[in-house]
């Protein structure tokens, strides 16, 4: 039977059937948004996935499983590199239209530079060496084995600058490509090289204990001249027993050079045994390889701040650059002036100019009262954002002075250069975490920006938390600077706690994770120190117990608030052990504590002086970058300002009672 309803109500039971039916579609239409907004990240997860599958496809040459892998990742960012991998996984059969098509494909993309130097040496094992010659110039970067490759065809050609520059390659103790012996081997044939150039090379490789090089160098000589290889191999592990063996060939080269070797090999333990030697073995021997010697036994001296090293130099006769700047440290060391001077002086032009032979320089002659001429070497130091320019600044009665940030980019702004090619490369990398593979990317893409473009992709890399790359970024600006973001301070907030409770200068610990790690907080170096401050396994693990962390792993070392906790604690330890001295401690965590104290003089030292004069070259630059970073993150803190040589300071002399060894890692 049909009902008929009153017209009130068919309408409203229209109106909650049509509410609900709406509700059903909404709740429809939500979901199929979901989806489309979810399968986002979702594929870009799977094309993430298959382009790690085509990478290991490719490295192992499994050109099917690379195929499979590949198929799906035709609109995907890292594409560029699917078609490199795939062309390269096949270059013997490409044709040169081929590879010409791939490279205009690619040009915007370091992956133009990996096919280019693909494909010349491809032309280079084939002899194509016209097309090689047409293709070389086009590739950018610093490729040895290309370069010896290129510098062959143009000697073949008899080019004489290619000629003086092959020559110049050959003074190396260095291990080369094959190309460069290849190289070596046409120089050879045209009679570019002479017995003195043979042996001078092999003097440079001893220098560097390389034996290996130096035997296959003396491959050059005829056969009785050689020195035995087997003998140079038992003196570079045992050279005292060499030398006191005493049956020494010195009426051939190859036994003086050998005996040489022997005498320089022991410097690098032992200089003061070496010295004793060579004063009774150098005799036979000629002015100027009595000379040679003496530089190289004062040279490791110097490193091993002998006192004596000052002695033996004045025995040497000529010396490289790096024998030179050992000498210029050993003078600093006892404040002898004129030495300091005499050495900077007779450096090569390039050397000469690095900023610590300036300030160096400056100071002798202004301690000889030479003031025109040091205030004329001070004031353009001044100017240089770095550890001697801001001494030289302070030299001149200046201070410590930032530039102000005339610029600064818009959020539009700063995302426009984002949207480069290779910069979305680099972030797909980083994602990857193949930060090599996105910091290449990422210097690619910075190729001919202007100061403005500079730090508009250094505020896209900071908004994006990539702080090395902001602070990288904005280093590169040559006039427009921003000192706000190349000194950048993130973490903060959770920084603060940490430095107040330990009463630490927070801008000397800024200083130090900015080189350390430049705020990368899951970075591991190669020795295996990890986060932001990087500690080392044994030294997190040791401090874990000190501040009581019972449920200590490993992995937690990259976890901001803990790494800072325990880097923080540690930094302080190693303050407190070591005079409260910002420079001792800055070289103590990166060098150990124990070498830190055995750096220091039998006297009072000017701490510039103490950080110029440390054995290592890595701690070396290091604690004068952290001391300078200290400097400008204590003016962007708002900190009362002093002077870096304040903040420096002296070195108070070595204990004269022999110290107990620390219970710390690395102590």
């Amino acid at each position: 039977m049909f009902v008929r309803w009153p017209v009130k109500a068919a309408k409203i039971i229209a109106m909650t059937t049509f509410k609900l039916t709406l509700r059903r579609l909404t709740v429809a239409c939500w979901w199929i948004l979901c989806v489309h907004i979810a399968a986002g990240p979702a594929l870009a997860a799977t094309q993430d996935d298959d382009f790690l599958a085509a990478r290991d496809a490719f490295r192992v040459g499994d050109e099917g499983r690379f195929e499979r892998a590949a198929k799906a990742l035709a609109d995907y960012p890292l594409e560029p590199y699917i078609a490199y991998w795939r062309l390269r996984l096949r270059l013997e059969q490409a044709t040169p239209d081929d590879v010409q098509a791939l490279l205009a494909r690619v040009k915007d993309s370091p992956v133009v530079n990996s096919l280019r130097a693909d494909w010349l040496k491809l032309l280079a094992n084939r002899q194509q060496w016209e097309m090689f010659d047409a293709e070389y110039p086009q590739f950018v970067g610093d490729d040895p084995e290309l370069a010896c490759l290129s510098l062959r065809s143009r000697v073949r050609a008899g080019n004489p600058e290619a000629q003086e520059k092959a020559r110049a390659l050959w003074f190396s103790g260095r291990d080369q490509p094959e190309t460069c012996a290849q190289l070596y081997e046409v120089l050879a044939e045209r009679r570019l090289l002479s017995e003195a150039d043979v042996w001078a090379r092999i003097r440079l490789a001893l220098e560097l204990g390389n034996t290996g090089v130096a035997r296959r160098v003396a491959e050059y000589l005829p056969v009785k001249e050689r020195p035995d290889g087997a003998v140079l191999s038992r003196v570079a592990v045992n050279p005292q027993a060499f030398i006191e063996h005493k049956a020494h060939q010195l009426k051939t080269r190859a036994g003086r050079e050998t005996l040489m070797f022997a005498v320089q090999r022991l410097a690098r333990s032992a200089p003061s045994l070496a010295a004793q030697h060579w004063n009774k073995l150098g005799e036979p021997f000629s002015e100027a390889d009595r000379g040679y010697v003496w530089g190289l036994i004062a040279h490791q001296g110097a490193q091993r701040l002998d006192p004596d090293a000052l002695a033996w130099y004045a025995k040497a006769g000529r010396l490289s650059d790096a024998q030179l700047a050992w000498k210029v440290r050993a003078a600093l060391r006892v404040l002898y002036w004129p030495e300091v001077l005499a050495a900077i002086d007779a450096m090569s032009p390039v050397e000469a100019q690095e900023p610590a032979w300036r300030y160096w320089k400056a100071r002798a002659l202004k301690v000889k009262g030479r003031t025109a001429e040091a205030q004329a070497l001070f004031t353009p130091l001044a100017a240089e954002y770095n550890f001697y320019g801001q001494l030289a600044a302070e030299e001149m009665g200046g201070r410590l002075v930032v530039p102000v940030a005339l610029y600064k980019p818009t959020r539009d702004e700063a995302q426009t250069l984002g949207r480069m090619p290779a910069l979305q490369r680099a972030l797909v990398f980083y994602r990857l975490n193949l930060r090599f593979e996105g910091t290449r990317e990422w210097s690619w893409a910075l190729r001919g920006l202007d100061d403005r473009q500079l730090l508009a992709v250094a505020e896209f890399a900071r908004r994006n938390e990539i702080y090395d790359r902001a602070i990288n970024t904005a280093e590169r600006t040559r006039e427009i600077h921003d000192f706000g973001m190349r000194y950048l301070a993130p973490y903060r907030d959770v920084m603060k706690g940490y430095v107040t409770q330990l009463q630490l200068d927070e801008a000397w610990v800024y200083g130090l994770i900015r080189q350390e790690s430049r705020f990368i907080p899951d970075v591991k170096s190669s020795a295996g120190a990890g986060g932001l401050m990087q500690l080392m396994p044994a030294t997190a693990r040791w401090v874990a117990r000190k501040v009581g962390l019972s449920d200590w792993h490993g992995s937690k070392v990259t976890q901001v608030d803990t790494n800072l906790n325990l880097g923080t604690w540690y930094l302080k330890h190693v303050l407190d052990t070591l005079d409260n001295h910002p420079v001792l401690a800055s070289a103590a965590y990166n060098a150990g504590p124990g070498r830190a104290r055995a750096w220091r003089s039998e006297g009072p030292m000017e701490a510039a002086i103490y950080a110029e004069s440390i054995p290592f070259n890595e701690t070396r630059d290091y604690v004068k970058k952290v001391m300078s970073n200290a400097s400008y993150y204590s003016q962007q803190f708002g900190q009362t300002v002093i002077s870096l040589k304040e903040r420096i300071g002296v070195i108070a002399p070595r204990a004269r009672v022999a110290e107990k060894p620390s219970a710390e890692p690395g102590g």
